[in-house]
Parts: C-alpha cells; sequence; structure tokens
C-alpha cells in the first residue's frame, strides 16, 4: 500500500533518500513550494552549511525544476491549477515514488502562528488526510503546541513514519 505524505518540493531536493523509499510512497507538494524552487535555485543565501552541500542542493533543485517542466509533467501540473485544492495525476519520479502536485490556497485560518507556505502544508495535509513530513522542528513544536488536527513527522523520522500502520490497517 502506498503511503501519502505532505511536504514541500525544496525537501525532496535536499534529502535524495525520500525519492528512493524502501515502499510505495506519493508525496502531495503545495503548488507554492514549487514556485519557491526558483527563488532557491538563484538566492545568494546558503541552504545548506557548507558551499559544496549548498551548490549539490541548488544543482539537485535546477534537477527538480526540470523534471516539473517536461511537458507531461507541466501539463499534470497545470491542470491541477485549474481547480484550487485539487491535485494533479501523479507524477513518477522513481519506482517507489509518485509526486502529486495540490493547487492549495492561503486561507489564513492560523492566523500570525503560521506563514503562508505552512498554512498550505496544514492545510493540504488536513485535506488529503496525510501527515506532513519536513525538517523543520519549530513547525514541529508549533503544530504541536496549537494541537492541530494533524500528523507530523521529522524526515529523521521518515523510516518510523513508513512503518506506522495506516488508519483503519492492523
Amino acid at each position: 500500500m502506498t503511503r501519502i505524505f505532505v511536504t514541500e518540493a525544496v525537501m525532496l531536493a535536499i534529502y535524495g533518500q525520500l525519492l528512493v523509499p524502501p515502499k510505495p510512497v506519493e508525496y502531495i507538494i503545495p503548488y507554492t513550494t514549487i514556485l519557491e524552487l526558483y527563488e532557491l535555485r538563484t538566492t545568494e543565501e546558503h541552504l545548506m552549511n557548507s558551499s559544496a552541500d549548498d551548490q549539490h542542493v541548488k544543482i539537485k533543485i535546477g534537477e527538480l525544476i526540470s523534471y516539473f517542466e517536461e511537458p507531461l509533467n507541466k501539463k499534470k501540473i497545470e491542470r491541477a491549477l485549474q481547480v484550487p485544492w485539487s491535485k494533479s495525476p501523479t507524477i513518477p519520479v522513481s519506482e517507489t515514488t509518485r509526486v502529486s502536485v495540490m493547487n492549495t490556497m492561503d486561507t489564513a485560518p492560523y492566523g500570525e502562528s503560521f506563514d503562508p507556505i505552512e498554512t498550505e502544508l496544514l492545510l493540504a495535509s488536513q485535506k488529503a488526510e496525510a501527515p506532513i513530513l519536513t525538517d523543520q522542528y519549530e513547525l514541529i513544536q508549533r503544530i504541536v503546541e496549537s494541537a492541530l488536527p494533524v500528523q507530523v513527522y521529522d524526515i529523521d523520522d521518515f523510516d518510523f513514519a513508513l512503518e506506522v500502520p495506516l488508519s483503519g490497517q492492523p
């Protein structure tokens, strides 16, 4: 059975292990996080601690952008952009990994506690009934403190998240 997670597009570029999981996985990615890739690719700010790692991640971001811009993938994404909260048909990334793009919209239900991208992750998670996968400890902490009705996993716990039984499963 395929596990579904909501995450940001950049997480797939930074954490390559997410693209080769031991079990089938589908990542639901808010469309705005794909747009964010274009900014991250050209920013002078370091995304990683070492220059070599930063350069590597920016190359991976460029590869991910190129993949999403391939005609068939672009067409799937554009189809999702027709209707708010619709999800694109799945885009295969590897034998065990699929990506769907969701046309999320920040409707600001969480006030000043969460930025627009975080709000879209939260709403996508609720809509898809799928846990959030992130490396942002502060986000995880705010979700827990706010007692929001979503599951969230740290990327370091990805293997554990794959083993957690799906709701309704033994």
